[in-house]
C-alpha cells in the first residue's frame, strides 16, 4: 500500500531503523476510527519490513483515538464501508466483513517484531482494542480507556477481549465493558494493563527508550521469546518444556553460526 494511499485513509507509517511507527493521522476527529483504515491498517501489515523488530502506533495530537467514527453509524452515510451497510448483508457475509476488519488489529500480534501502543488521551471502543493488540503499552498520564461497545448496544468485535482478560483477569475485563467506564492512566498501571504512565511530554522518550531496548538482543532473540510467551496460559507443562528446548536448540544454533561466521 503506498503512502498516498494510506493518507487517504488517516494514517502514516514511517521506518527508522528497526523500528516503524504506525500513526492514526486524523486529530481533527481525534484518530476516530473507519472500517477503510482497518482495512488499510490490514495491507500495511502484511507489508511492514522483516528487518523492522518494533512497531510504535500512535495517535497525532492530543488523543490516541475515539474510536468508532459516528458517521460509520449514521444511516444517511453513503460510504460503502459504512458499518451501517453490515445490516444489508446476510449473517455469513457480515461475519466475513467483520473478520476483514479484525485483520487490522490481529497483525501486531505477528512474532516478527513487538508492538507498542503509545496513548495519549482517550483509548476509546475500537482505540482501546488497537491498543490491546499491540503486545505492551506505555501510556501518558492524561490516558483513559474505555471499552464503549456496550454503550452502544453492541460488543467488543476487534479482537480486544482476549487481551484484555489476559491482562487483567475475567472479572475486571467484564467489569471494565459491560460499564463501559473510563480506565485512567495510573489505574492502567496497578492492574496490568499498562506498562507504564509517564507524563505526557515524556512520553514520546520513554516509548522510544524501549523500543531501543527491545532492538537490542540478538535477531531472533525476542521473536522466539515472544512466540513462546504466546499462549503459554493455555498450554501445558510438559507442551511449554518442549517448545523452549526447540526454541533454545535454534538459539544456540543461531549462536553458533554467529560465532563462526
Amino acid at each position: 500500500m503506498t503512502l498516498p494511499d494510506l493518507a487517504a485513509v488517516g494514517l502514516e507509517f514511517s521506518v527508522a531503523g528497526q523500528v516503524a511507527t504506525i500513526t492514526l493521522n486524523r486529530p481533527e476527529v481525534r484518530n476516530a476510527q473507519t472500517p477503510a483504515m482497518w482495512r488499510a491498517l490490514a495491507s500495511l501489515g502484511r507489508q511492514i519490513p522483516d528487518e523492522v523488530r518494533v512497531v510504535v502506533v500512535t495517535g497525532a495530537g492530543a488523543t490516541f483515538s475515539a474510536g468508532l467514527d459516528r458517521s460509520m453509524l449514521d444511516p444517511g452515510t453513503q460510504d460503502q464501508e459504512s458499518v451501517i451497510g453490515l445490516l444489508a448483508l446476510s449473517d455469513d457475509e457480515a461475519s466475513a466483513a467483520i473478520d476483514e476488519f479484525q485483520q487490522g488489529f490481529t497483525f501486531l500480534r505477528d512474532p516478527r517484531f513487538v508492538s507498542i501502543a503509545a496513548v495519549r488521551g482517550y483509548a476509546i471502543g475500537a482505540g482501546f482494542q488497537l491498543a490491546l493488540s499491540c503486545d505492551l503499552r506505555v501510556v501518558a498520564d492524561d490516558a483513559q480507556f474505555s471499552m464503549k461497545e456496550s454503550a452502544l448496544g453492541l460488543v467488543p468485535d476487534l479482537t480486544g477481549t482476549k487481551p484484555l482478560v489476559e491482562s487483567v483477569g475475567y472479572a475486571r475485563a467484564l467489569e471494565i465493558c459491560a460499564t463501559a467506564r473510563m480506565v485512567g492512566a495510573q489505574e492502567a498501571v496497578d492492574i496490568g494493563l499498562a506498562t507504564q504512565a509517564v507524563p505526557a511530554d515524556d512520553l514520546d522518550a520513554a516509548v522510544a527508550e524501549l523500543a531501543a531496548a527491545l532492538s537490542a538482543p540478538m535477531a531472533g532473540v525476542v521473536t522466539e521469546t515472544k512466540m513462546l510467551l504466546q499462549g503459554a496460559a493455555d498450554r501445558d507443562l510438559d507442551e511449554q518444556r518442549r517448545l523452549e528446548r526447540e526454541a533454545q536448540v535454534r538459539r544456540f544454533r543461531a549462536l553458533a553460526a554467529a560465532f563462526t561466521s
